[in-house]
Order: C-alpha cells, then sequence, then structure tokens
C-alpha cells in the first residue's frame, strides 16, 4: 500500500508509523528514512516524466514487496493526487478513471490544476 502524506501540521519526521522508504514532491521534504525526490513544481507538473515515471515505479515495486512506502509534496493535495493518480494508472486504473478514484478513496482535492489533470490522462500512453 503506497500512503499520501502531507509536510504541514506536526512534525513529519516525529511519528511512529515511518515507511521504509518515501518518494518526495516537494523539496521541504528531508526525512531520516531511505527516499527519493522529483522536482514538481507547486500547482504544475514535473518537467522531467520520466523521472517521474521511474520514481513511482519503483514505489509500485517496493510495496508490492510488502514495504511500508508514500508519497507527499507540501499539502499533500495536488501534486500527492496527481501522483497517486498516476500510481492507480500503473496498476491497472483506466487513466480517464484515476482522479476520480484518489478523489472518491484519498482527497475530494486531489489533483488540484488543469495540467495535472492531462499528465494524469496521458500517463499511461
Amino acid at each position: 500500500m503506497v500512503t499520501g502524506v502531507t509536510f504541514l501540521g506536526e512534525d513529519p519526521y516525529a511519528r511512529e508509523d515511518r515507511p521504509g522508504y518515501g518518494l518526495y514532491l516537494d523539496e521541504r521534504w528531508a526525512p531520516p528514512w531511505p527516499h527519493a525526490h522529483v522536482d514538481w513544481p507547486d500547482f504544475g507538473v514535473p518537467e522531467e516524466l520520466e523521472a517521474l515515471r521511474r520514481a513511482l515505479t519503483e514505489l509500485v515495486e517496493r510495496a508490492r514487496t510488502g514495504e511500508s512506502v508514500e508519497v507527499g509534496c507540501l499539502g499533500g493535495h495536488g501534486r500527492t493526487g496527481t501522483a497517486l493518480a498516476c500510481l492507480a494508472v500503473l496498476t491497472g486504473t483506466p487513466a480517464n478513471d484515476a482522479v476520480a478514484w484518489v478523489r472518491a478513496n484519498y482527497c475530494e482535492r486531489a489533483v488540484e490544476t488543469r495540467a495535472q489533470e492531462e499528465l494524469v490522462a496521458t500517463f499511461g500512453s
């Protein structure tokens, strides 16, 4: 399972349920556990789509082995929601259903911009 997280609120590192691995979409994340970053502007989409695809594929592979993994940005809505929708596409959800699935199962505010919606729509192709 992949968990979506936010940097806002309490100290994101001072928690008992630390993941085995994290993928972070905001440079403010610097956790003490194994992790990777994808350069992704707030309210935008990453310029390096292949880097995103590789990072999300690694996250899926780790989750499939039973490792606790998470993905997060700053607020946990736009970039995190978009990444979760792309993960849904990678694991078999049709691209045209992925945003609705994430909004229903993670956060109704997930995927905040048209560019993010378009990224998900084309992610499977």
